[in-house]
């Protein structure tokens, strides 16, 4: 009997169980959407201040705009959109480093801002700015420049180590290397040479041989460049 009992109970609390609604979780914590929560929210916090809000007030919640893309980028943050206008990176020169270089040979950029007239008008500028200057005779030297060694060069009848002139005993190697020496260039050695009274005359001995060239100086590459060869 007492098995009996046990088992009607338990049958009711199942029967009453099922006929209980399952509440929506959706409408919030006991209200039936969030308006309402916030209107029972609104109504506690004035009733705490002593400003009671009249009953049939409508609560609107604030509207949230969000943050936009520019307040990010003012903030120094990188959104990482597409919508933003691409910064503009300045070209440099690989050679010369420099980031100002010349759009002229861009004909989209040129045609942005020159025109048939432009072109006229500045064709006109350069060609009055445009100066011919004469050729004139080279100018005539002036003062002691020493003697003509090419002209000696083409002149003499000799080529270099043929004796011509006569020369004493004692002009020897050691007068000969000792005063060549002095010199610079052998063609230094042969203006002076022929300023001293040369080739019939060598005063410091640097013309052994009686060639009539000083120093070993040879009048060859001379004759080859006035000859043309």
């Amino acid at each position: 009997m007492k098995r009996i009992v046990i088992l009607g109970i338990s049958a009711l609390a199942l029967t009453a169980c099922a006929t209980q609604p399952v509440p929506d979780s959706g409408q919030g914590v006991g209200f039936n959407d969030y308006a309402e929560y916030e209107l029972e929210r609104a109504q506690r916090e004035a009733e705490l201040r002593g400003t009671p809000i009249p009953t049939g007030t409508a609560i609107v919640p604030p509207v949230t705009t969000g943050v936009t893309s520019s307040d990010l980028a003012a903030a120094g943050i990188n959104t990482g959109g597409t919508d933003e206008t691409p910064p503009v990176v300045a070209e440099v020169d690989p050679l010369t480093g420099n980031s100002e270089i010349s759009d002229e040979q861009s004909f989209s950029a040129v045609t942005s801002r020159e025109s048939i007239e432009s072109d006229a008008e500045r064709r006109a500028r350069q060609a009055a700015a445009y100066q011919l200057i004469e050729a004139t005779s080279l100018p005539d030297r002036n003062g002691n420049v020493g003697p003509n060694i090419v002209q000696y060069a083409l002149q003499a009848p000799n080529n270099r180590g043929e004796s011509v002139f006569d020369r004493a005993g004692f002009s020897g190697e050691g007068r000969f290397t000792r005063n060549c020496a002095k010199y610079r260039t052998p063609d230094e050695a042969q203006r002076d040479f022929i300023s001293r009274g040369g080739p019939q005359r060598d005063r410091l001995g640097i013309d052994p041989d009686g060639d009539g060239f000083a120093c070993g100086w040879d009048p060859q590459p001379f004759r080859v460049l006035a000859s043309g060869n």
